[in-house]
């Protein structure tokens, strides 16, 4: 476990790189490949800092629910990291792609909860029960690691790659969805770039989002009631190299729309 003072500079490093939008190298360099303690520990420091700043935290996000890409990076579980208000963008609101590095888009199912998930260890009905209603989603990553060059570590210290997210307009019920075979496209301009389902996400989106509810309890930063939970990808992601519309379809959750201006 790294100490107080190396935790602190790696954190303003990234904090810094996402300010000048600019990239750094890997942090694995000073953060042990098998070191989630430290690399969970910088994640926190710019969460604080962010919070201390005025920000306000609304959920978490799920990352590294494929198997492949868990396998890829050498760890058997996913990751998790916050979203803040000023990450979120609605349905068709231009974004800024210059306030960007290297970002990708990804096509999700966000879960919106109406009750705390606050037990040791849940349950697909606890979650189910916690949950107001699903939307479509996309979540817009991006990595202040140079050429995405990240394994576990990289990824978990800053910040799960997050960058902003976009929620559908349509709520719906997880009574009225069939979560695994619930089909995935996302398309440019009529072009489809992706393709997956629900399946994708550990097998079932639930999968992830129990993981998470357990995760954070065991923190104690338990979800509560109106968090909003970024389950994970349902199909490999894209990248976002000019402005445009993307745009995700997602089987029973309808559209939702990522604009960059």
């Amino acid at each position: 476990m790294l100490n107080d003072d190396a935790i602190r500079a790696l954190a303003a490093r990234l904090r810094e790189a996402a300010r000048a939008r600019e990239v750094v190298d890997p942090v694995r360099g000073e953060i042990a490949l098998d070191d989630m303690a430290s690399a969970y520990a910088v994640q926190q420091a710019n969460v604080d800092a962010r919070v201390a700043a005025g920000e306000r935290i609304v959920g978490r996000k799920i990352g590294l629910t494929s198997l492949a890409v868990q396998k890829q990076l050498g760890v058997d579980q996913p990751d998790f990291g916050t979203l803040f208000a000023s990450m979120a963008y609605g349905d068709s609101q231009p974004m800024p792609l210059a306030s960007l590095i290297q970002p990708k888009v990804e096509a999700e199912i966000a879960l919106v909860l109406e009750r705390d998930l606050t037990a040791g260890k849940h349950t697909f009905a606890d979650v189910i029960d916690a949950t107001a209603y699903a939307l479509a989603a996309i979540e817009v990553v991006d990595s202040r690691i140079r050429n995405w060059d990240i394994r576990f570590v990289d990824t978990v210290a800053d910040n799960a790659s997050s960058a902003l997210f976009v929620l559908g307009s349509r709520p719906v019920a997880l009574a009225d969805i069939d979560l695994v075979a619930a089909g995935m496209t996302l398309e440019r301009e009529g072009e489809v770039l992706s393709r997956g389902n629900g399946g994708a996400c550990l097998g079932n989106p639930l999968n992830a989002a129990v993981w998470l509810a357990d995760r954070m309890a065991q923190l104690g930063t338990p979800l509560r009631a109106g968090d909003v939970v970024l389950t994970g990808a349902l199909g490999p992601m894209v990248a976002v190299t000019q402005p445009g519309t993307y745009t995700a379809h997602i089987e029973g959750l309808g559209s939702v729309r990522a604009s960059f201006a």
